[in-house]
């Protein structure tokens, strides 16, 4: 008798051998497969863990406190649902739906694949400048691990005669007022003149030496986070169990020594008071609406790559929400966290909160750190602080690397994803040679650079874009079918006018505002100079010229005329679909290639016997379409 092995392998009929596999052997034509989320909630924490990062914590806060306190919770809460839950939901739609990274999700329309390119180049760059942050922040961790913190007091070698210790002030029993609106803090000097060495610098043009210390904390950062995307999601799936969670305890410890401190009211009021005359001002919607944006991490491609790795029919419907609102939530906690500390902060130097709150590092690096110095045990909240940066930062930077490596995988399976280990160390030690100009004397006017420039426009457009070639190009009513047939139901009124109108004209109306209302970068007092703000639009602009650039590349591959193949250019490609055989149903059956089942549905109930909900979907879908066929034939 035959082996059982030889039984189980399908027969072939020499003519269905496809001439490249002459000796018979399918199986070198079929790449490795993908590999899918282990756990039930690797999904939702990672998603969590990518969304919530550092921005919740050093740009929201600071950004409500600006735009009018309390009120500012309506405009964010409005634009959450305009442009924040829908977009979220559509990308994990696309990336569920084909399991296909950033790249290889453009065969729904590949004329427009160069958006796939455009995010990627802008991922890359953040990816670059982020990892560098968390570099800064494992400095401050390893800082911490002492009895006293370095930046507490004056008389260091890198402190100046301005440097004033508020310690100083409260023991001389302050009977003459002390003037200190030219004077700098400990922890300001330790920032700038210690950690950056930045007056080893004249500016962007003169980056001066590399500052090993730096350099060292670099690569430690990119070390650990390829070791935890090693081996794909199945490894970064774990690691997020701690990362996503972690910060949250940490956060409530923060908040409860915060809001038990003297003075926290004073910061709190601060930060809450509703000003709602702010609401009336078009700049505090645009600011909502960028804050959702960038919060959510919408465009990255980092839910699209998180999604394509679930099962066909997770419900990514509730995850969303879950996602959406635990992100809102977080930056709101952490807006106490951060302002009851500088409530606290500005009764101790005896100063108006609005001069000691800050956004962006200066908050993180500066100015919580002063206030640590200020506290009973101050290395160990240091510590505590920097941890939950740290763990912050660190899934969000998982979630970028494994959007490019996942983009490139796919476009190359049979290459590159056996060798998917080595393939993200090159990636990684590739962004790493190119991170080391931020580790010199003037990296932090790079930094600043990047920040400001290689996510900004770049991204708008391509999220733009990506929304009005999936409801325009591909069809609403196609997309909607796409999502039934996966998750069960049609999606409500609600996100096809969201998807249709109000979400591209919200982030147009952004776009344009970013345009008109552009400032060249700066830090401090340093102006960059205008070669660097024209390197900073070109890194933009860089971003947006892929999808021209790729259309013309769609167009050539076609054939016939102009016309003609723009037109064969933006259909969806033959193998467009769920990836597994079995979850091809309706008009998807039979258009993979090497496909011999008539109707995967049949097999289905053969394999299985009876019919499943999702068949019963299946079966009504196809229905659907065939009374829409008539239609259309009736009318012709």
């Amino acid at each position: 008798p035959l082996p059982s092995s030889a039984l189980s392998q399908p027969v072939t009929p020499e003519l269905l051998v496809s001439p490249s596999s002459q000796d018979g052997d399918l199986g070198s034509e079929c790449p490795e497969d993908r590999g899918n989320w282990t756990g039930r909630l690797d999904f939702l924490l990672s998603c969590i863990g990518y969304c919530v990062g550092l921005g919740n914590v050093w740009r929201f806060p600071y950004r409500a406190y600006t735009n009018g306190g309390g009120a500012f919770l309506v405009p964010y809460f409005i634009m959450l649902a305009i442009c924040g839950i829908p977009i979220f939901f559509m990308e994990l739609s696309l990336g569920q739906f084909s399991s296909l990274g950033p790249l290889a999700v453009w065969k729904i329309s590949p004329l427009f694949k160069g958006v796939g390119m455009g995010t990627i180049l802008i991922v890359s760059l953040v990816a670059i400048y982020y990892n560098m942050i968390i570099a800064y922040v494992l400095f401050y961790l390893f800082a911490s691990l002492t009895s006293d913190l370095p930046w507490q007091h004056c008389g260091n070698w890198w402190n100046t005669d301005l440097c004033l210790d508020h310690h100083v002030i409260k023991a001389g029993n302050t009977t003459f007022p002390v003037n200190i609106t030219n004077t700098v803090s400990p922890s300001e000097e330790y920032w700038s003149r210690y950690v950056l060495h930045i007056q080893g610098s004249s500016g962007i043009g003169d980056p001066g030496r590399i500052r090993w210390n730096l350099c060292l904390c670099l690569l430690l950062s990119w070390t650990i986070v390829y070791l935890c995307i090693l081996k794909g999601v199945k490894s970064s799936g774990k690691v997020v169990y701690f990362t996503a969670t972690f910060p949250y305890l940490i956060l409530v410890m923060l908040l409860i020594r915060g809001v038990t401190l003297e003075g926290a009211w004073k910061g709190i009021r601060f930060y809450l008071t509703p000003q709602f005359d702010h609401l009336l001002s078009s700049k505090v919607w645009i600011e909502a609406a960028l804050q959702i944006f960038y919060s959510l991490g919408v465009g990255f491609g980092g839910l699209l790559t998180f999604a394509s790795y679930n099962t066909f029919h997770q419900n990514i419907y509730r995850d969303t929400f879950i996602v959406t609102l635990g992100n809102a939530i977080t930056s709101i906690l952490a807006g106490f966290a951060i302002f009851s500390v500088l409530g606290y902060m500005s009764q101790e130097l005896g100063v108006p909160v609005n001069q000691v709150a800050k956004a962006g590092p200066g908050l993180a690096f500066v100015v919580y750190p002063q206030a640590m110095t200020m506290l009973p045990l101050s290395p160990f909240w240091s510590f505590l602080f920097f941890f939950m940066l740290l763990t912050l930062g660190l899934d969000s930077q998982f979630a970028f690397m494994e959007t490019i490596v996942t983009a490139v995988t796919d476009e190359f399976p049979y290459y590159l994803r056996p060798k998917k280990a080595s393939f993200s160390a090159v990636i990684c030690i590739a962004l790493f040679l190119m991170g080391l100009i931020l580790t010199t004397e003037g990296g932090m006017y790079w930094l600043v650079l990047l920040d400001d420039y290689s996510a900004g426009f770049g991204l708008m457009v391509v999220v733009i874009t990506t929304c009005l070639v999936v409801t325009r190009v591909y069809g609403m009513k196609r997309f909607c079918r796409d999502i039934h047939m996966m998750l069960g139901f049609k999606p409500g009124p609600y996100f096809r006018a969201c998807w249709m109108v109000l979400s591209p004209a919200t982030m147009m109306a952004l776009l344009v505002y970013n345009i008109i209302k552009y400032q060249p970068s700066e830090y401090g007092s340093y102006r960059f100079p205008a070669w660097a703000e024209v390197l900073g639009i070109l890194m933009g602009v860089l971003s947006c010229l892929m999808i021209p650039l790729g259309m013309v590349v769609a167009v050539f591959r076609e054939e016939g005329t102009l016309w003609e193949r723009v037109q064969q250019a933006s259909r969806p490609a033959m193998d467009w679909g769920p990836s597994l055989e079995e979850n091809r149903t309706g008009m998807y059956v039979a258009s993979l290639a090497g496909s011999q089942s008539p109707k995967p549905l049949m097999v289905h109930m053969r394999k299985y016997g009876g019919i499943t909900s999702y068949e019963n979907t299946a079966i009504e879908v196809d229905r659907e379409m065939e009374e829409e066929e008539e239609e259309e034939e009736s009318m012709m």
